[in-house]
């Protein structure tokens, strides 16, 4: 009766019906406690149920009748190793190969074990054992490349997958991932041509399609990118990370609507992926809707209260909506998480200009220039908010420092020009407004300005002159022409009359 329900439950247990087997070895184990291939059938078959405890007690079992069964102690490794045991995963593979060293198996998954302790140098020792004795273990290769890439160590990375692909040319998980290692060295086009090869092999390999949009979005070939998340999300459609970066392929190519349709997506499947809810938000911000962006990057900061770039363009959110206030508040949450973050010392300092409280703006440029000291912007503005002040000569030298490093800006030559006025150089502000122009010859607002300069010294000839190019360029001037102070000397004069005329007509 024994060895036929033995040959029948073997029976079971060779076409996979594991359950059924279960119950015969069960059985068997209980008639014939010392037959240690039977508990070692029997721990197989747990393995086989995912029931890894019970694994390793019917091991347990078999090691005790026969303590030199090397498979037993191998296969009693992967059953612990299933349960995230690694530490005594790897002590049962040393057990199996004290006993049988050239177990190239056992030194192959003690290498995974010591791969997931992040033990990365002994798991290539490992590996590297089971490749002296089967040179030709492509699996073996192909963990090696892992751990190496898990070092950074990306070339030898794809050497060692370039073997396991020699052993086993449609291995498509060395092809994907000597993609990965390619990625990694800014090697764009060749990975492409390594998920391509995975894909020839498994065109449903969604991490394949998922990882070439990647590179191919680092190349700048968004249209492409976009085409590849597709096919990743096609079958694998709750793949957030391909939304998200689905939308982000669109963003860059300006197409924020769709980018926002596909963050929506990527929110629906994962709510707390806070990039997801900050770029929304961006892209929002981008259309003009300020007051969604706003919403969204508030959804962003319940998530990661940290996120400092998430305060920083809600700031600039609030700023365009005019609530100046709140946008400096915002700033300073995310000065507080990053202090030297310059953008949101110089957004800060901008609000402040507006609201007038000029000497709270200049502390705040003073800030972001301590940590950028080549930001001309934030020199310029400093330069505007002292003049703001009247302290025309400290403006002066904040526009000279803008201009050492941006010797181009005309705005800053213009409002060069108008603190030099104010201090009545007027030859001096008429060569920056020249500079200006010289620049930007459609510069209207420095043709307006030396016009004033001209009025100002009672030369009619060349205030008309100039007045007439700013009007030209931009008949807002009309208006302002006709009340400036600085053209009443010469608002008397008839040819200054008749241009205020042509002006009305």
């Amino acid at each position: 009766m024994l060895p036929s329900l033995a040959g029948f439950t073997l029976k079971l247990y060779e076409l996979k019906r594991y359950q059924d087997a279960l119950k015969g070895f069960n059985r068997l184990v209980s008639l014939l406690p010392q037959w240690e291939d039977g508990w070692v059938y029997r721990g197989n078959t747990f393995v086989y149920l995912e029931q890894y405890q019970e694994a390793i007690a019917s091991y347990d079992r078999a090691l005790e009748i026969k303590p030199d069964d090397h498979e037993a102690w191998y296969n009693r490794g992967i059953a612990l190793g299933n349960l995230g045991r690694y530490e005594e995963a790897i002590a049962s593979y040393d057990q199996a190969l004290e006993i049988k060293p050239d177990y190239h198996e056992a030194w192959n998954n003690r290498g995974i074990a010591l791969g997931n302790l992040g033990r990365y140098e002994e798991a290539i020792a490992s590996y590297d054992r089971a490749l002296e004795i089967k040179p030709d273990d492509h699996e073996a290769w192909y963990n090696r490349g892992i751990a190496l890439g898990n070092l950074g160590r990306y070339e030898e990375e794809i050497a060692s997958y370039d073997q396991a692909l020699e052993i086993k040319p449609d291995y498509h998980e060395a092809w994907n991932n000597r993609g990965i290692a390619l990625g990694n060295l800014g090697r764009y086009e060749e990975a492409i041509a390594s998920w391509d090869q995975a894909l020839e092999i498994k065109p449903d390999k969604d991490e394949a399609w998922y990882n070439r949009g990647i590179a191919l979005g680092n190349l700048g070939r968004y249209e492409e990118e976009i085409a590849s998340y597709d096919q990743a999300l096609e079958i694998k459609p709750d793949k957030h990370e391909a939304w998200y970066n689905r939308g982000s392929a669109l963003d860059d190519l300006g197409r924020y609507e769709e980018a926002i349709a596909s963050y929506d997506q990527a929110l629906e499947i994962k709510p707390d992926k806070h990039e997801a809810s900050y770029n929304r938000g961006n892209a929002l911000g981008n259309l003009g809707r300020y007051e969604q962006a706003i919403a969204s990057y508030d959804q962003a900061l319940e998530i990661k209260p940290d996120k400092d770039e998430a305060w920083n363009n809600r700031g600039n959110a609030l700023y365009n909506l005019g609530r100046y206030e709140e946008a400096i508040a915002s700033w300073d949450q995310a000065l507080e998480i990053k202090p030297d973050d310059h953008e949101a010392w110089y957004n800060r300092g901008i609000a402040l200009d507006n609201l007038g409280r000029y000497e709270e703006a200049i502390a705040s440029y003073d800030q972001a220039l301590e940590i950028k000291p080549d930001k001309d912007e934030a020199w310029n503005n400093r330069g505007n908010a002292l003049d703001n002040l009247g302290r025309y000569e400290q403006a002066i030298a904040s526009y000279d420092q803008a201009l050492e490093i941006k010797p181009d800006d005309h705005q800053a030559w213009n409002n060069r020009g108008i603190a030099l006025g104010n201090l009545g150089r007027y030859e001096q502000a008429i060569a920056s407004y020249d500079q200006a122009i010289k620049i930007n010859s459609n510069y209207a607002n420095a043709y307006y300005n030396k016009a004033c300069c001209y009025g100002l010294q009672n030369n009619v000839e060349l205030a008309i002159e100039n007045l007439q190019r700013a009007i030209n360029l931009d008949v807002k001037y009309q208006d302002m022409a006709k009340t400036d102070q600085d053209f009443e000397q010469i608002r008397g004069d008839e040819r200054f009359q008749r241009l205020l005329v042509n002006i009305d007509e």
